[in-house]
């Protein structure tokens, strides 16, 4: 081969070496794009445990990492009724912007309920109204008053921290209120009260989790809808509006629920011809109280349920769920539950129905 073809061999060699170098260089650089856009900041909090402050997204176990299932995800920022806890609407200086409101003569009971209602139409199911009667603090009722209250407005729920804005409005609208009453209105500083939110909205967003697993049928099968209901009801489950059987403690507080995996709603009128292929076994775990006993009883229902239907109990990944996944997350629970515990925050208590709502 003369010097002129070799020439011309290694000058295409070249070539094709710069053009496939780069398109690895723009896969690269589309992948890292897809990467920063999809990604979730939220590491797996099977196997890592969580962030110091992490966002409210989903949370999924890495491809390098050993899968441990099933999933732990963030709840979603959907309102759940909550069915107890009559101190709920106490207002509470670790969740709520409180200010006090004191005077010596009648209160114009009228005038106080026109002037609050306004305030609770701008601030639904965030502003309270409470009052000291009989030596204990109590939700005053309409008409109802006293000589020593306090307004508060609820910083923190499941949406995130209260704008600065909405704050101030809400101040000033208490305070025009005591000064119509002729009360005195006592403030705490905004700039205080904001960032204690915010830190403990960092410390809810990591606790902020779902435990989901799931009762599968066989390949080409479903389970009949009336079987799926005789077993939940037997259970003490019961069909809410929102077509999924949930389950209650004594007190009212949601235990855990029953759902069709893929998301269809249950109802009753037409349960006799459901057909669900899979069912979801969920636990809000912020607002399921005592979070171990809770867990090991769904996972002692799920087992029952796969059983009686001659179904599969299965992780997110169809992966039948095992002992080891019970384990690690069971783990992962005792440390959610410590750290909401150390803010004073016990899973399912008032307060925590309220911040995860």
């Amino acid at each position: 081969m003369s010097e002129f073809q070799t020439g011309l061999l290694l000058i295409g060699a070249l070539a094709v070496a710069a053009v496939f170098g780069y398109n690895k260089w723009q896969e690269h650089r589309a992948g890292q794009a897809a990467d920063n856009s999809f990604r979730s900041r939220h590491p797996d909090v099977l196997v890592e445990g969580a962030p110091a402050t992490a966002p409210r997204v989903s949370a999924t176990a890495s491809a390098e990492e050993p899968r441990i299932e099933p999933v732990i995800a963030p709840r979603s920022p959907v309102l759940t009724v909550n069915h107890g806890a009559a101190d709920e609407e106490i207002p509470d200086a670790r969740v709520d912007y409180v200010i006090e409101l004191g005077g010596h003569g009648e209160v114009n009971a009228a005038l106080l309920a026109e002037l609050w209602s306004g305030v609770e139409r701008r601030f639904p199911r965030r502003a309270r109204l409470a009052g000291f009667v009989d030596g204990q603090w109590v939700q005053l009722a309409p008409g109802a008053t006293s000589q020593q209250m306090e307004a508060a407005l609820q910083l923190v729920n499941r949406q995130g921290v209260l704008s600065e804005g909405e704050l101030l409005e809400f101040r000033s609208a208490v305070e025009t209120l005591a000064s119509r009453l002729q009360y005195t209105a006592k403030s705490p500083e905004m700039r205080d009260a904001l960032e204690a939110a915010r830190a403990l909205d960092g410390i809810c967003a990591e606790a902020d989790i779902q435990v989901a697993f799931h009762v599968v049928a066989a390949p080409g099968a479903a389970f009949a809808g009336t079987k799926v209901r005789a077993a939940a009801e037997a259970s003490g489950f019961v069909l809410d509006a929102r077509g999924r059987f949930a389950l209650f403690d004594e007190d009212g507080r949601e235990l855990y629920e029953l759902a069709d995996r893929d998301g269809t709603k249950f109802i009753p009128a037409t349960m006799k011809d459901a057909a669900p292929q899979a069912l979801t076994l969920s636990m809000d775990v912020p607002r399921a109280p005592d979070t171990q006993r809770t867990f090991d009883a769904m996972v002692r229902f799920g087992k029952q349920l796969a059983h009686l239907l001659a179904g599969g109990l299965v992780d997110d990944n169809n992966q039948p769920l095992d002992e080891r996944a019970v384990s690690a997350i069971n783990a992962q629970l005792v440390v959610v539950r410590r750290s909401l515990e150390a803010q004073g925050i016990a899973p399912g208590s008032a307060l925590a129905l309220r911040l995860f709502s």
